[in-house]
C-alpha cells in the first residue's frame, strides 16, 4: 500500500505526474476547489475581521469522503495544485479538511510536468504560503462583496437574476465606452493622390511601383476634398516626375518574448480566431498531459497563467541547441536575447514554452487534436523564435519631385531572416493595436512593395495619376485580442482573469459577438449607465488597477488583508447605502403584440429580461410560453415561411435562427436581405 498521498486537481494532470512517482505515492485529484463561500448568503463575517464562512461545495462533498478514504493510514499527503494563487487557496482548503487526521501536510510546486521537475519539487517541499492564500481570499471577499451588495440593486431596478462584479464590470464599462465612441464618430472627408511609376531604364523598367503625395515645397499636405485634388492633379499632370533623392537604411526586427498568458490569448485570437477561453481550455490540457505514443500521458507546455517572461538556463540551452542543429550559427545571436517582465510579474514563473524544444509540432501532430496542434506549434514557434538572430531589412525611401510637388515611396527588401524564418510577424509600426480596422481610417503606404533601383536625377514613366476619396473611420470594436490587452495595459485582473471576465460578459448578456468584435447588448448599456452613476470609484479603470496592486502587496506579505477590506469596504457601503435611495428602476412596461401564443392563441407581450427583451404570453403565468423577438427578415429556406430570431448560444455567441426551430434549422451569422426593399446586406454577428 503506497504511504504518501499526492493531490492535484485534474485526472489528467495526476495521470502525467504519477509515471514519475514511485510505488510509494498515490496520486488522486480533488476536482479543483472543495470548499467555498456558500451561495445562499454572503458567508462573510463583516463585524469580525471579514472572517469567512466556508462549507464544503455540494458537488465536491463525495471527492471529500473520497479523499479522506485515501488519506487514512497515510505517512504524509502532498498537495499539487497549480503553482499560483488559485492553487495555493486550493491547497490550503485542501490542508483544512485533513487537519482531523493530524497527517504531516506538505506544499510542492512546478511549473512544468516533467520528469525532473516534478521530481525536484518533491525533494523539496514546502509550507503552504499563506500570503498567497490570503491574496487570493481577499480576491474572493471583495468579489463577494461587490457582487452582493450591487446585484440586488440591479434586480429591484433592472431585472431578476442579473449580477455585478468587480472586475466583469470595468470590463464590460470599456467595452460600452468604445461603442459610444464609435455611435459618436463623425467620419471626415481626405483624399490620396498616387502616382503609379516606372524607371525608363531597360533593366528596371518592368518594376511599377506606387508613389504618394507627400509636400508641396517643404510643407506636408492633406487633400480634403475633390476640388482641391481635382486641381492638384491638373498641376502634376503638367510636371515631369524625377527622382529627387534615394535613401536606404537598414532596420533591424527583433524578436518578441516568449509568450505570457495575455500574450498567447492575444496571437491566438488574432492568428488563430481563438476566443480567450477556448485558448485556455485547450493549453490546459498541453500543461496538464496528453497522450503521446509510447511516452505516454506528458505535459507538452509550461503552466499557461504567467505574466512572466523568464525562460529557465536549462531551456534557453536546449533552444541554443536545436537552432544551432537546425539553422546554423548565422541564426543563434552571440549573446543570449533575454526579456526583461513588466514590474508586476511573477518572477519566479517561468513564461509558456514547450517542455521540450525537440518535441516539434510535426513530432506530436499524429497524436494531438487539430486545435492542440496549432495551438502547441505557435507556443513552439514563439518559444525558438524568441531565441534567434534579429531579421534584417533595407528600407529604401525615395522622394520623386514633379514641379514643386513631392511624391514618396517607400519600399522593404529582407536582407536576412533570422527568427522571421519560423515566426512571421509584421513590423512594431505596422501592428494593428486594437482590431483588424486602421483607427484613423487611413490607408497604409505601400511600404512593402518592391522597387526598382532608381538613381537620382532620373526621370520616371507615369502609367497613372489617380485620386481617391476616403473617409475616416471610428475606433475598432474590442476583440478577445484587443480587450485582454488594454486589460493587460490598464492592470484591471491578472492572468488568471481575462478568459473568464470575457467568458461572463457573454454568458451573462451583457456583451455579444458580431465577427470577431464584443459589443454590448441593450441591457450591458443599462447596467453600466446605472452602474457608472451611483459607483463611479468601483468602475473605475485606475481604482480597479490600485486595488490589484494591494492584492500583490498581500502576496508579497506587506500588507494586512484584512486592511485592505476595510479601507476598500466603509467608503464602498456608503455608495451602496445612497444607491438604495437614488437608483431609479429602469424595468419597462410590457408591449402587446399581435402575434399569438403557438400553445394557447392569446397575445404575445415584449417583456424584458436578464439577456434583453423576449416574447412571453400574456396569459402568463396559466401559460408560460416564450420566444425570441423576430426579426423582420424571412427565413430563407424554401417553403418555410418563418421568420428569423436572435439567438444565443451558451458561450454567449449571437447568431440567426428561425424561429420554426426544430422543424427548421436555419441558422446563419449575417442576417440575409429581405426579400423587398432592402438594398444591402444585414448586420454581421
Amino acid at each position: 500500500m503506497a504511504k504518501k498521498l499526492v493531490i492535484v486537481e485534474s485526472p489528467a494532470k495526476a495521470k502525467t505526474i504519477n509515471k514519475y512517482l514511485g510505488k510509494d505515492y498515490e496520486v488522486e485529484a480533488s476536482m479543483g476547489h472543495v470548499r467555498d463561500l456558500p451561495k445562499s448568503k454572503m458567508g462573510v463575517d463583516v463585524a469580525h475581521n471579514y472572517e469567512p464562512h466556508y462549507i464544503i461545495i455540494q458537488k465536491a462533498r463525495k471527492t471529500v469522503k473520497n479523499l479522506l478514504e485515501r488519506a487514512k493510514g497515510k505517512d504524509s499527503i502532498f498537495l499539487a495544485p497549480d503553482p499560483d494563487r488559485e492553487g495555493e487557496a486550493i491547497s490550503w482548503h485542501l490542508a483544512h479538511i485533513f487537519e482531523e487526521l493530524g497527517t504531516p501536510i506538505k506544499r510542492v510546486v512546478f511549473n512544468e510536468i516533467t520528469r525532473d521537475a516534478v521530481k525536484e519539487a518533491f525533494n523539496h517541499p514546502r509550507e503552504i504560503d499563506i500570503n498567497l492564500v490570503n491574496a487570493q481570499q481577499a480576491r474572493r471577499i471583495l468579489d463577494r462583496i461587490v457582487g452582493y451588495e450591487i446585484s440586488p440593486l440591479l434586480w429591484r431596478n433592472v431585472s431578476k437574476g442579473l449580477s455585478a462584479g468587480r472586475v466583469q464590470s470595468v470590463a464590460l464599462r470599456l467595452v460600452v465606452e468604445r461603442e459610444q465612441e464609435i455611435r459618436n464618430f463623425k467620419p471626415v472627408e481626405y483624399w490620396t493622390l498616387k502616382a503609379r511609376l516606372s524607371s525608363m531604364r531597360e533593366e528596371e523598367k518592368e518594376i511599377i511601383f506606387t508613389a504618394k503625395l507627400d509636400k508641396v515645397g517643404e510643407e506636408k499636405i492633406e487633400l480634403a476634398n475633390e476640388a482641391v485634388t481635382t486641381q492638384i492633379k491638373a498641376n502634376v499632370e503638367k510636371e515631369t516626375f524625377r527622382v529627387a533623392s534615394v535613401e536606404e537604411k537598414p532596420r533591424r526586427r527583433k524578436p518578441s518574448a516568449p509568450l505570457t498568458t495575455s500574450k498567447l490569448q492575444q496571437e491566438a485570437f488574432n492568428r488563430l480566431r481563438f476566443p480567450a477561453a477556448k485558448t485556455m481550455r485547450i493549453a490546459q490540457r498541453l500543461y496538464e498531459g496528453v497522450e503521446i505514443g509510447e511516452e505516454g500521458s506528458t505535459g507538452l507546455i509550461t503552466y499557461m497563467r504567467t505574466d512572466s517572461v523568464n525562460i529557465s538556463a536549462q531551456a534557453q540551452k536546449e533552444a541554443r541547441q536545436f537552432i544551432l542543429e537546425k539553422y546554423g550559427e548565422k541564426f543563434y545571436p552571440e549573446t543570449p536575447n533575454i526579456y526583461k517582465s513588466k514590474k508586476s510579474a511573477q518572477e519566479a514563473h517561468e513564461a509558456i514554452r514547450p517542455t521540450s524544444i525537440y518535441r516539434t509540432p510535426e513530432s506530436i501532430a499524429s497524436y494531438v487534436e487539430s486545435d492542440e496542434l496549432k495551438l502547441y506549434e505557435l507556443i513552439w514557434k514563439r518559444m525558438v523564435s524568441s531565441q534567434m538572430s534579429e531579421g534584417l531589412d533595407l528600407v529604401t525611401s525615395v522622394a520623386i519631385a514633379a514641379g514643386k510637388y513631392f511624391f514618396k515611396a517607400t519600399g522593404t527588401q529582407n536582407v536576412f531572416p533570422g527568427f522571421l524564418i519560423i515566426y512571421q510577424e509584421p513590423a512594431k509600426e505596422d501592428v494593428e493595436e486594437e482590431g483588424e480596422e486602421k483607427t484613423d481610417g487611413k490607408p497604409e503606404d505601400e511600404k512593402n512593395q518592391r522597387l526598382p533601383k532608381l538613381i537620382a536625377e532620373e526621370v520616371l514613366n507615369v502609367h497613372e495619376l489617380a485620386g481617391t476619396q476616403h473617409f475616416t473611420k471610428p475606433p475598432a470594436r474590442y476583440n478577445d485580442a484587443s480587450l485582454v490587452k488594454m486589460l493587460e495595459e490598464k492592470g484591471i485582473g491578472r492572468p488568471s482573469t481575462y478568459a473568464p471576465t470575457i467568458y461572463t460578459l457573454l454568458t451573462r448578456g451583457y456583451a455579444e459577438r458580431r465577427g470577431g468584435a464584443l459589443t454590448p447588448t441593450e441591457l450591458g448599456d443599462i447596467v453600466i449607465g446605472l452602474l457608472v452613476k451611483h459607483f463611479p470609484s468601483i468602475l473605475d479603470v485606475d481604482f480597479t488597477a490600485q486595488m490589484e496592486e494591494e492584492l500583490d502587496k498581500i502576496e508579497e506579505g506587506g500588507v494586512d488583508w484584512v486592511r485592505v477590506l476595510k479601507n476598500f469596504h466603509g467608503p464602498f457601503e456608503k455608495l451602496v447605502a445612497q444607491a438604495r435611495i437614488d437608483m431609479k428602476s429602469v424595468k419597462r412596461a410590457p408591449e402587446m403584440t399581435e402575434q399569438l401564443c403557438e400553445k394557447c392563441a392569446k397575445p404575445m407581450m415584449i417583456r424584458w429580461g436578464r439577456f434583453g427583451k423576449f416574447l412571453a404570453c400574456s396569459g402568463f403565468p396559466e401559460c408560460k410560453s416564450t420566444a425570441s423577438l423576430p426579426t423582420d427578415v424571412k427565413c430563407p429556406e424554401k417553403d418555410c415561411g418563418g421568420w428569423l430570431v436572435k439567438r444565443r448560444s451558451g458561450k454567449g455567441k449571437s447568431f440567426y435562427g428561425c424561429q420554426n426551430y426544430p422543424k427548421c434549422t436555419y441558422t446563419t451569422n449575417r442576417l440575409p436581405k429581405k426579400e423587398e426593399g432592402d438594398s444591402g446586406e444585414g448586420a454581421e454577428l
